[in-house]
């Protein structure tokens, strides 16, 4: 037997494992194996063999990550994304931004590094590029973006074998350190970042929580104007004929029920404090109708679904009391400064217990005054304490489906749905997807980074559920791990490099017991060998 190399045209030459061998007294030949695939450090080796030598291998030096990138794209893969995306050089940079947020959020530089770290040519076939070639992935993607939410919509349907029937929507915002970007704004600020400029987010999901689209708005855009948008996405976008819309208390308000109702669909939605307080003035409702048991009161078209929580009731009673507590230790504080220093001013004092008692909000039911002495007296007025806190735990499910079409229970369950993109949001902006800080200035740039955190989102919670039917939470499960533990299990499968008579081979590790448990978790089967040719 002995190694051929053969020419192959204009293509790289096929190497083959023949053997020759004798027929009728001609000497011929018939190939065993294609080896062309094989890598030239292995097929040195096997010549080396075929001659009766035997390579020496050193000790294998470690190169590039393989196993996360593999993972990940197997994922996508999965959900549709990367066919979403497509196959051009600017898709699957996307899908490298995409990927690389799951495990290192950041900025398209870092992105770039953290490449540079990974198999990124032999898993998505990425020519080289840099860090521009990111920004202009990032235009590519803010142009394409309802065609892939749609292509992403009509997968999710396909999935789950029905359009759905009910979507949640709600809106949180993401602050910047800076004050260059084109969309951002001040505005109604949900981190308590006092005088950042920020943006809005809205995201649409369907009832199990699966992102459909997510919008970004100026940081100055109130929540309820946003409604409009979303309904254009279901109604154009999608195409869908007929939904039920639940959104969070305030979120769904006259011009956007207006809308659904144009548009023969429905929604669920819950009434502010403020807007409580006037039905129980006007009498319609009743402050002893909320309970633990679900009460329901007719109004108009509508339907009122009301409830109590006592164990929120219990808490706000006991969160303020710890605030009357603390305020007056303060107001004892500063009285006794003020009596120790003659030069102290009492007005100020009064003034930062004021400013403090408002920021706690325990201005409806607490004065402070300062007494003849200069001290700082503080009364509670027990009655308006007692209507501050009447609708402590309460709450108000509003909605326009008769009861034909939903019992009040299933009103309430559905609404409770929210948490979900409540989730969502946290993943997104401090747990593992971080869309903070936003390195950007232009508008659509920033829209598409926004995308590629929600498409970065769908992979996540899939990788997520998946761990947890094999590992549990761990809420409950002592050895449970997270998406971060299994990627830093995965980091450990990389290229191994050997050096044999001048020749690299290059294998892949193979994965340990934790590695090979986690893969089973994820129903994927690691390659036994490395793609070839290997350029990294």
């Amino acid at each position: 037997m002995y190694i051929a190399t053969v020419p192959n045209r204009n293509s790289p030459p096929a190497i083959l494992l023949r053997e020759s061998y004798r027929e009728d007294g001609k000497v011929k030949s018939r190939t065993i194996v294609n080896v062309t695939n094989w890598g030239p450090g292995v097929v040195e080796a096997l010549r080396m063999a075929l001659k009766g030598e035997f390579a020496t291998y050193g000790e294998p030096t470690s190169g590039v990550i393989f196993g996360v990138l593999f993972v990940l794209k197997q994922l996508a893969d999965r959900l549709g994304i990367s066919a979403a995306l497509g196959q051009s050089q600017q898709a699957l940079r996307v899908l490298l931004l995409v990927l690389a947020r799951i495990d290192h959020a950041g900025s398209r530089l870092s992105a770039l590094r953290w490449a540079s770290q990974h198999a990124t040519q032999d898993i998505l076939g990425l020519s080289p590029f840099d860090e521009n070639d990111l920004y202009d992935a990032l235009d590519w993607l803010s142009d394409k973006q309802s065609k892939i939410e749609l292509s992403l919509y009509r997968e999710h349907v396909k999935r789950t074998g029905r359009t759905p029937l009910l979507v949640l929507y709600d809106v949180t915002s993401s602050y910047f350190e800076g004050e260059q970007n084109e969309l951002a704004a001040h505005g109604y600020n949900r981190d308590k970042k006092v005088g950042k400029l920020q943006i809005v987010i809205g995201l649409l999901t369907a009832d199990d929580g699966e992102p459909l689209a997510v919008r970004v708005f100026e940081g100055n855009t109130a929540d309820p104007s946003t409604v409009a948008e979303q309904i254009r996405v279901l109604k154009d976008q999608f195409k869908i004929e007929d939904v039920v819309m639940v959104g969070d208390r305030g979120m769904i308000k006259a011009k956007g029920k207006t809308a659904l109702d144009k548009e023969g669909w429905h929604y669920i939605t819950a009434m502010t404090d403020a807007q409580i307080r006037t039905l129980l003035k006007k009498d319609v409702l009743q402050a002893d109708l909320f309970d633990s048991e679900i009460c329901e009161v007719d109004y108009g078209q509508k339907r009122l679904i009301l409830r109590r929580n006592d164990s929120t009731r219990d808490r706000e009673a006991l969160r303020r009391k710890d605030k009357l507590a603390a305020l007056q230790e303060k107001i004892a504080a500063r009285n006794t400064f003020v009596g120790q220093h003659p030069r102290a001013k009492a007005q100020a004092g009064l003034n930062l217990l004021t400013r403090w008692s408002k920021s706690h909000k325990l201005a409806a039911f607490v004065t402070l005054s300062l007494g003849e002495d200069g001290a700082i007296v503080c009364v509670i007025d027990p009655l308006a304490m007692q209507n501050n806190a009447l609708l402590d735990g309460c709450y108000c499910l509003e909605t326009d489906l008769t009861r034909e079409q939903m019992q009040a229970v299933t009103v309430h369950e559905r609404y409770g749905d929210l948490q979900k993109v409540e989730r969502n949001f946290r993943t997104m902006k401090t747990g593992l997807l971080e869309v903070r800080p936003i390195f950007l200035r232009n508008a659509e740039r920033t829209k598409a980074h926004v995308f590629v955190a929600m498409l970065s989102l769908k992979i996540a919670r899939a990788f997520e559920t998946m761990l947890h039917k094999s590992f549990g939470t761990v809420a409950n499960e002592a050895d449970a791990l997270t998406i971060d533990d299994a990627l830093v299990a995965l980091s450990r499968l990389t290229y191994l490099h050997y050096e044999a008579n001048g020749q690299t081979s290059t294998r892949l590790s193979r994965p340990d017991a934790l590695q090979s448990s986690i893969l089973n978790a994820l129903g994927l089967t690691f390659p036994v060998s490395a793609p070839t040719p290997c350029r990294q």
